[in-house]
């Protein structure tokens, strides 16, 4: 009976695996970052361009420490490619710079490019690593912390709870229209503020268009109260960190600030 030679399982280990290198790495390396919004793809390719390896890890805050340390394993790391800083790559990149690890900001592969090569999340975070590389790559990204991040999300929920009131209140004009006329007219000749405050009191029953107006002006009172909220933390914001801002003419609190 043949004897059946061993099988060698090593060949069948995942192409993204690291082997173990012979000695410690001393050649820098530098790694580029597809990032999604569950999971994050990337490379490593040393300063000469040569691919090392590329892996996916989840974008939670155990999976930075995971990509980080498989990063590091290949030789020192100073500089990383991270594609949608603003947004998918914006914890990431937060994280990277907290390790001191420079952070550059890769804008995605226009369509034309993808065509040519095919698309790949591999191929995409070794192509952010090599924009690195090669100089053509070295936007800094914003850090997403203090005070100008904290201003903009403060805007951000302010500009859309103002949108949403003005809607609520074309809302309840619109339905104010159709109601019973004797209701109607007694509204009429009310302020927007009294009128809201009036439909907000209106008592409950079965009446479809009183239940709607009654609604509408809660919901508008509740996003008055959102609006002043925010109004008045993003007062407290200038005022800690530039009260001198407020004293010029023509300046307040809700200046837009740049992107």
């Amino acid at each position: 009976m043949p004897i059946e030679e061993p099988r060698d399982h090593r060949q069948h280990a995942p192409a993204s695996l690291p082997t173990q290198p012979e000695g410690p790495p001393t050649e820098d390396v530098i790694l580029g970052v597809d990032t999604h919004k569950d999971v994050h793809v990337a490379a490593v390719i040393t300063v000469l361009g040569v691919m090392v390896a590329h892996q996916e890890f989840p974008a939670t805050a155990a999976g930075y420490r995971q990509l980080l340390a498989w990063a590091r394993y290949f030789g020192p790391l100073r500089r990383a490619g991270v594609e949608c800083t603003g947004s998918y790559g914006a914890a990431l990149a937060r994280y990277l710079k907290r390790e001191n690890i420079q952070v550059v900001e890769v804008n995605q592969p226009d369509r034309a490019i993808r065509r040519k090569r095919g698309k790949t999340d591999a191929v995409d975070a070794e192509a952010a690593a090599r924009a690195v590389l090669s100089g053509r790559a070295d936007v800094i990204p914003k850090s997403g912390e203090g005070p100008a991040a904290d201003m903009r999300v403060l805007r951000l929920a302010k500009e859309s709870a103002v949108k949403a009131r003005t809607q609520a209140k074309n809302q309840l004009k619109a339905v104010l229209l159709g109601v019973d006329p004797e209701l109607r007219e007694a509204l009429s000749n009310l302020s927007n503020t009294a009128l809201i405050a009036t439909c907000a009191d209106l008592p409950d029953g079965d009446d479809a268009a009183v239940f709607t107006l009654r609604l509408l002006a809660r919901r508008i009172q509740q996003l008055t109260t959102e609006v002043k909220e925010l109004a008045r933390r993003t007062t407290k914001a200038v005022r800690c960190w530039h009260p001198q801002l407020l004293d010029v003419i023509g300046v307040g609190p809700t200046v837009p600030l740049p992107c």
